[in-house]
C-alpha cells in the first residue's frame, strides 16, 4: 500500500549560469513578459555549471518520500547510464522504483537550466523518453493500492493517459493531486471541468492560470467588481473559474506575491517566505507536493499552503531541484520564528 504514487517527467538537468546574461522586459497594453538574452553570435563565458537529476515526477516523489509518505513513481527512462542512476538516486530517497518503466528505444530526457543573476531560470529542455509513456505501461493494479495519485506535467503523447488516470481514480476512489503541464492546459477550460471533476487538488501557477482560463492579470486593474480589495480581481476571477462547481482545492502560485487557494467558501492567501534565491528551479514541484501531503496529513489548507511555500523557498536556496527538502518538523520550527508570516482568509 502506497500513500502516493506520482507520474511525470525525469530529466538529467545541467544548471549553467553566466552573469552576462540580460533581462529584457517587453511591455503590451495587456501583458509585460520578461526574456534573458545573450549577445547574439558572440561565444559566451559561464560562470559555472552543475549537473542533476530532476523532473516532475523525480522531484515529488523525492519530496513526498522525505515528509515520511510511502511513495512510488510511474515514469520512463531511456537506454543510456542515465537510467541507473536515477534509479538509484530514488531508492537513495526512499521512493519504490517498481514501477518505473524502461524504454530500449528513447533516451531519457535532458534539460539545459540557464540561471539568471536574480535567480530565475530558463529551461531548454528535451523530452526524450518522457514524451512516451502509453497506458498499456502503466501498472494500474499499483495505483489501485495507493492513497493519492499525483499527476506532475505530462508532455507530448504522455498527456493521453491523463484522462485515463483521473477515470481510473475516480472510479476507484483514489485521491488525486494535478499539477498540469502546458499541453493538457491548451485544452482548455472545457477540457479541464472533466479533470477538476476527479481531483481533490489542482495546483498551477499564475501563467498556467491565464492558459487555461484565458484570463489575463491585467497591471492597470483599478476598479473591480469583486467586494475584496485584499485579492487582484482578476486572480479571483482565475480561481472561481478553475474551480467552476466541482469539489476541488484549486490553488494559483504568483511567484513573489505568493499563492492563493480557493474551496468554494474562502479564498485562503499566503504570502511568499524569505530566501536567499540561487534557483527557482523545482520551487513548484516541491510547493505543490507539499501541499498535497500536508492536506493528506492535516486537511489544513491554511498550513498547508505554509508548508509547501516554506519547502519551496528553502529549495529555491540550492542548486538542484531536489535540493533543500524539509522535514515537518523543520518547518513547524521556521514557522514558530516567522510569526509575522500569515495566511489571510476572505469568506465569499
Amino acid at each position: 500500500m502506497y500513500d502516493f504514487i506520482t507520474i511525470g517527467s525525469a530529466t538529467q538537468d545541467v544548471f549553467i549560469q553566466s552573469d552576462v546574461a540580460s533581462i529584457v522586459s517587453v511591455s503590451q497594453l495587456s501583458k509585460k513578459s520578461e526574456f534573458m538574452s545573450f549577445p547574439y553570435g558572440a561565444k559566451t563565458e559561464i560562470a559555472d555549471f552543475t549537473k542533476a537529476l530532476g523532473g516532475g515526477a523525480v522531484n515529488t516523489a523525492t519530496n513526498l518520500a522525505h515528509l515520511g509518505m510511502k511513495t512510488s513513481t510511474i515514469i520512463k527512462l531511456g537506454n543510456d547510464e542515465v537510467n541507473n542512476m536515477i534509479k538509484l538516486k530514488l531508492a537513495q530517497g526512499g521512493v519504490d522504483i517498481m514501477n518505473v518503466i524502461d524504454s530500449t528505444k528513447e533516451l531519457t530526457g535532458f534539460s539545459i537550466i540557464l540561471v539568471s543573476f536574480q535567480g530565475d531560470r530558463t529551461v531548454l529542455a528535451h523530452r526524450g523518453a518522457n514524451a512516451h509513456v502509453s497506458e498499456k505501461e502503466i501498472n494500474f493494479d499499483a495505483i489501485k493500492k495507493s492513497r493519492w495519485m499525483y499527476v506532475s506535467p505530462l508532455s507530448g503523447d504522455s498527456n493521453k493517459v491523463l484522462d485515463v488516470i483521473a477515470k481510473f481514480c475516480q472510479e476507484n476512489k483514489i485521491n488525486l493531486a494535478i499539477n498540469a503541464g502546458t499541453t493538457a492546459l491548451k485544452k482548455g477550460a472545457k477540457y479541464f471541468d472533466k479533470i477538476l471533476h476527479s481531483a481533490q487538488i489542482m495546483v498551477m501557477n499564475k501563467e498556467e492560470a491565464t492558459l487555461v482560463t484565458k484570463i489575463q492579470v491585467r497591471p492597470d486593474t483599478k476598479e473591480t467588481k469583486f467586494s475584496h480589495c485584499e485579492i487582484h480581481p482578476d486572480i479571483e476571477a482565475m480561481l472561481k473559474t478553475l474551480r467552476g462547481n466541482s469539489d476541488t482545492l484549486v490553488t494559483i502560485t504568483d511567484g513573489k506575491n505568493g499563492s492563493y487557494c480557493y474551496n468554494g467558501k474562502e479564498i485562503y492567501i499566503c504570502p511568499t517566505y524569505p530566501a536567499k534565491v540561487v534557483s527557482t528551479l523545482g520551487a513548484g514541484d516541491a510547493f505543490s507536493s507539499t501541499f498535497a501531503a500536508s492536506i493528506d496529513k492535516f486537511s489544513d489548507i491554511e498550513l498547508a499552503l505554509k508548508y509547501g511555500t516554506i519547502n519551496s523557498a528553502s529549495v529555491c536556496e540550492h542548486f538542484g531541484a531536489q535540493e533543500g527538502f524539509l522535514t515537518f518538523e523543520e518547518m513547524d520550527e521556521k514557522i514558530k520564528k516567522s510569526p509575522d508570516f500569515k495566511v489571510k482568509r476572505i469568506e465569499l
